[in-house]
């Protein structure tokens, strides 16, 4: 989460945005229309358990028991359930194979096999152990020795920007995040570079095998033909997207992508829309980054929301649309996300006309590594240093004069 690079700053915790909403009529409870307008939307935290080792990625297990899993950087999982509380031991230990050096190394992503009810196994992500390699496995809860190592990535010159969400789309295939490859200012030229996975979302079809590799390639994955590209790609020009969330009313794509200096950003992509170029490293957020990095004859993809790096935070943590029913008169199709060391909450919504408005909605607890949604849609916020775990609601307030 390029972390290091600015901790030490002082923080301007000014607000980054005032919103300019249009009146919009509030939703009724069932959650059919928007939420209230941004200016009179607050974000509200509840801790619900502590005691947590360095968390940084969860997911509701795909088994109807209510159970969150909680991925520790170290590279154990825990079970958190809303009426039991956290479990003790882990229900995954596969810390032998993990490589935790460092700040953004470790076990980064966790995501429940569509037939976890029956299997329990989980996607992993983590830099494995000894030189950091990127890789993505399945392995089931309980049993480590039967992992099954399905696809890595070199990632040994620098220690950060490993990226590491994992998600199933509405389409049922398996997508992975992956940093650039760390440094800064992407000295490895990767963020354009179609030949590594590097810099990537990934798109798989993980349900079967094809040849040698033991996941597929989906055919209409947007590189499959583009000569010298690696056909798992699914978008590009991401310096770090550290989180990433699927709506899951519309199926559309949230990502929220680390900057260098500038810029902390969110992107945006329609339901099925690959190919997207984000831009990195000939840009970062709105502005160019590196000229010698573009091309005339590319299309670049802005971010939908951005601030600026150092004034207003210092990693940003992409975060989940707000679909659930607690919560759905008010906040009901805002994607909300936060920064890891200034704990800003923003919103962002889609307008009608394609446009979009944000606003800040309040504070998260700081260094929040990740939110989740649970099986009715109900955001949670996990903490790094601290180890808690928040559940996330949502207050009207007085519409704000400023």
């Amino acid at each position: 989460m390029s972390r290091l690079r600015r901790i030490g700053l002082v923080w301007t915790m000014a607000a980054l945005l005032s919103a300019t909403v249009a009146p919009a009529a509030t939703a009724e409870p069932d959650g059919s229309g928007p939420g209230v307008p941004l200016d009179q939307l607050k974000v509200v935290t509840t801790p619900v358990a502590t005691g947590l080792a360095q968390p940084v990625a969860m997911a509701a297990a795909n088994d109807r028991s209510g159970r969150m899993l909680i991925a520790e950087r170290a590279g154990t999982v825990r079970a958190f359930h809303p009426k039991d509380g956290l479990a003790a031991d882990p229900v995954l230990d596969i810390s032998d194979r993990v490589n935790s050096t460092g700040l953004e190394r470790g076990l980064l992503g966790i995501v429940p096999a569509p037939d976890f009810q029956k299997t329990s196994q989980v996607y992993v992500a983590y830099t494995s152990r000894p030189d950091g390699a990127l890789t993505l496995s399945r392995v089931p809860l309980g049993d480590p020795a039967r992992e099954q190592v399905l696809l890595t990535q070199e990632h040994s010159q620098f220690a950060n920007h490993n990226g590491g969400q994992l998600a199933f789309g509405p389409d049922g295939y398996l997508y992975w995040g992956l940093g650039d490859g760390g440094g800064g200012g992407d000295p490895l030229a990767t963020g354009q570079n179609l030949g590594t996975l590097l810099g990537k979302i990934l798109r798989l079809d993980v349900s079967r095998s094809c040849g040698e590799l033991p996941y597929c390639v989906p055919e209409n994955n947007p590189f499959v033909t583009t000569p010298g590209a690696r056909p798992e790609i699914w978008s590009y020009g991401l310096r770090n997207p550290w989180r990433f969330s699927f709506d899951r009313l519309d199926g559309s794509l949230w990502v929220g992508d680390v900057g260098q200096s500038a810029y902390e950003e969110i992107n945006h992509a329609e339901a099925a829309r690959g190919g997207l170029n984000f831009g990195w490293s000939c840009k970062e957020g709105p502005a160019v980054f590196n000229a010698e990095r573009c091309a005339p004859d590319a299309t670049y993809t802005d971010p939908v929301f951005h601030y600026r790096t150092g004034a207003d935070g210092c990693s940003v943590i992409g975060g989940h649309v707000y679909r659930g029913q607690r919560h759905a008169s008010l906040a009901f199709g805002t994607y909300v996300a936060t920064d890891w060391c200034s704990g800003t909450a923003w919103a962002v919504r889609k307008n009608d006309d394609g446009t979009y408005q944000s606003a800040t909605i309040g504070q998260f607890p700081t260094q929040v590594s990740s939110f989740a949604e649970d099986r009715s849609g109900e955001l949670y916020a996990i903490t790094d240093r601290t180890g808690e775990l928040h559940r996330v609601g949502f207050e009207r307030v007085a519409p704000r004069t400023d």
